[in-house]
């Protein structure tokens, strides 16, 4: 991950990730990082930081890609 990507997670994906109301799974959220040992929470971490940032990059991606077709198509 490239150094403005990391910075994008723990400035502004992380945080909105930790203010998100979990709802039906926080009690799942909780159970699994109560499981975890310390290496294994460095392993989550990291892999969460992974699929975070690139599900905001596909986000990002999709949305300038449909800009041009929501222009062409009526609502």
């Amino acid at each position: 991950m490239d150094n403005f990507m990391e910075w994008l997670y723990f400035h502004y994906i992380m945080p909105v990730l930790e203010d998100t109301d979990r709802g039906a799974y926080e009690e799942n959220i909780i159970r699994l990082r109560e499981a975890l040992d310390a290496r294994q929470t460095t392993d989550f971490e990291m892999t969460l930081e992974f699929y975070a940032s690139a599900a905001f990059l596909l986000g990002v991606r999709m949305g300038a890609g449909l800009g041009p077709v929501l222009k062409e198509e009526p609502h």
